[in-house]
């Protein structure tokens, strides 16, 4: 099986791609003497040219067990021009040969320490670089070089006044990189957020940007460079184009956001590095209070400093990050919920926040990292057996918001647990509550989770309705109804609000009217990540009783008859239709009072209103016939 996979490796990278053979040299295991023979062999190489690596360099493992193997690699010599010896040599790491294919002989299966099987059937794991193959085939020694990136660059050096090969080369390398990156994850459904891939998106943008501002960039950079990024790779990725607009304005919104929390942030470091003197380390403490209060990440910290020969007190960090839980857990004891939620704090603290992939998502797959019987942990769940299961990553909402936690199932093979609602604790984990109908579960277990499309699609239905019944009560009534409170689930809507008295059937009408006349509309329904405060600046309604942290999801339901302005824009962190015609259909069944000032409606969507009026024509139907 090595030998295909090598002619393969041999005739793409001389006979097509024209690498001259003087240029290439090979590496293998030192133990793996098929491989070098049959290098030996396909190349004409003497074994001066096939080196020998006796180091995890050249073997691959997964983990402590799992499948691994060899490898072999291949590398291209830019010439004595470039300084640098050839591999497992002492000078190694210099530039000249540059490693641009890998091939993995997946041949054995690593049980555990010193215990090691050959696979019945080996694989391969093989491939190059694509930028690196780039960079050989245009003569360049970088990839930062190559046509691609030195568009981007020349467009960042334009717009910045900085040359692109001047003190401030590595910067422009940053932001052209980190640009690509950033728009590739939001045309792909990703958004700045603070946890899960949201986070690791906003710390890529984060240093771009800081990037440009040492470039001198007085206004926000990143987003005025998408349009040479999408001349550059738009043929080949639509989906740049397609999102040009919103990669744009999520990249401007965010810089402009950074650039006050940068400016601020910046100051404290430029006042405490002051009183170091001769010392070369930040205080831990001060580190985190850039990180509570301002928002800087650790490593942007570290980042900043090390240009200045800095470090940063990293024990000192983490006491603080260990001290603020503390803090947490205990006002969270005063609630009365310590004994319930105090397992929740140990899960959050070990495992971070559950990723949601809901918004974009139905189906996913996860690891179970933690199973709860009756609110202990257990290591295996059994057939029959109910429980709470916790997933790094789910497209399950958890209820929060008013708006009721998903059902579905999770499967591995032939074991089904069947998710009855999903919960959210401390804000930040999803809990998959449910049954274990068939087959067992077990933590560390690779899982497929699947919503419940139907319930998950009726209840979009009826939270985009709840939004736009919101402002037609505020059109139609005043501006003074606020909310009051709210249930959004698969089967029906409930809608509180603030005002004295009864709702006349004109008002009704009025209200059920002016819903439709939006849903016929079938606009798009537009979600972007904004502060609340400039949320709310901007119009934006904030939901009652929502607890809303450092940035929010502001969803816009737009109406064809007016075009300055969408029909609704609240805060919210739910789930909605994509376009309001996706709701169908609007019928309020009840009116009520709940409390002194405060009213209820009651409302149906989609099938369940036609229903509800089919079996009210039905009832008048049979009363007509009665009455002849």
């Amino acid at each position: 099986f090595k030998e295909e996979a090598i002619l393969f490796a041999w005739d793409l990278v001389t006979r097509e791609y024209g690498l001259n053979p003087d240029r290439l040299t090979i590496t293998v295991y030192a133990e793996d003497d098929d491989a070098r023979k049959i290098w030996r062999k396909v190349s004409g190489f003497p074994d001066s040219r096939i080196i020998g690596i006796p180091t995890s360099d050249n073997f691959w493992m997964m983990g402590d067990t799992g499948p691994c193997g060899p490898c072999s690699e291949l590398f291209y010599d830019y010439g004595d021009r470039i300084a640098g010896g050839p591999p497992g040599s002492a000078d190694a790491d210099g530039d000249r040969f540059t490693e641009f294919w890998n091939l993995v002989f997946m041949q054995f299966e690593q049980r555990g320490p010193g215990d090691r099987a050959a696979l019945p059937k080996p694989s391969i794991d093989t491939g190059m670089g694509l930028e690196r193959i780039a960079s050989i085939l245009q003569g360049k020694t970088s990839n930062y070089d190559t046509d691609l990136f030195q568009r981007l660059i020349a467009a960042s050096s334009e717009l910045t006044r900085t040359a692109s090969n001047g003190p401030h080369a590595a910067s422009h390398r940053v932001v052209a990189d980190h640009l690509r990156a950033s728009s590739f994850l939001i045309a792909d459904g990703v958004l700045p957020s603070n946890e899960g891939r949201g986070y690791v998106l906003r710390r890529i943008m984060r240093r771009a940007m800081r990037h440009a501002h040492m470039m001198g960039a007085k206004e926000p950079l990143m987003h005025r460079l998408v349009p040479t990024l999408v001349a550059e790779m738009g043929q080949a990725y639509g989906e740049l184009i397609r999102a040009e607009a919103l990669i744009a304005e999520t990249l401007k919104q965010e810089e402009s956001r950074f650039r006050t929390m940068l400016e601020r942030g910046l100051r404290l470091l430029d006042e405490e590095t002051a009183k170091l003197g001769s010392a070369k380390m930040l205080a831990g403490d001060v580190a985190f209070k850039l990180y509570d209060t301002f928002g800087f990440p650790l490593d942007l910290t570290q980042d900043a400093l090390r240009a200045r020969g800095l470090g940063v007190d990293l024990e000192g960090f983490q006491r603080e990050m260990a001290r603020q839980r503390e803090e947490a857990r205990r006002a969270w004891a005063g609630s009365g919920e310590a004994a319930t939620d105090d397992v929740w704090f140990r899960l959050r603290d070990e495992h971070g926040a559950t990723e949601f992939l809901g918004y974009e998502a139905e189906k996913a797959e996860g690891k179970i990292v933690a199973i709860l019987v009756d609110g202990k942990p257990v290591e295996r769940l059994a057939a029959g057996t109910s429980a709470a299961i916790l997933v790094n990553q789910t497209p399950f909402y958890g209820e929060s918001g008013g708006q009721a936690g998903d059902r579905g199932a999770i499967r591995k093979g032939a074991a089904l647990f069947a998710v009855s609602d999903t919960q959210k604790k401390l804000g930040a984990l999803h809990v998959h509550l449910g049954t274990l109908e068939k087959g067992a579960l077990a933590v560390g277990d690779e899982v497929e989770l699947e919503v419940d499309h139907d319930s998950r699609t009726q209840t979009r239905a009826n939270h985009s309705a709840t939004h736009l019944l919101h402002e037609a009560l505020r059109r139609t009534l005043g501006a003074h109804v606020a909310q009051k409170g709210s249930l959004v689930s698969a089967e029906r809507l409930r809608f509180d609000f603030s005002h004295t008295k009864a709702l006349s059937l004109a008002e009704m009408e009025a209200i059920e009217s002016s819903v439709n006349a939006v849903i016929r509309d079938n606009q798009e329904v537009t979600t972007r990540l904004m502060r609340p405060d400039d949320a709310i600046e901007a119009g934006a309604i904030a939901l009652f009783g929502e607890n809303y942290g450092d940035e929010v999801r502001v969803l816009s339901m737009p109406s064809a008859h007016d075009e300055a302005r969408p029909f609704s824009v609240e805060l919210c962190g739910g789930t909605h239709v994509r376009r309001l015609g996706d709701i169908g259909l609007f019928r309020i069944i009840g009116e009520s009072a709940v409390a002194a000032g405060v009213r209820r409606i009651e409302a149906l969507t989609g099938d369940a209103a036609r229903r509800f009026l089919a079996e009210q024509a039905s009832r008048c139907r049979v009363a007509d016939r009665q009455h002849v």
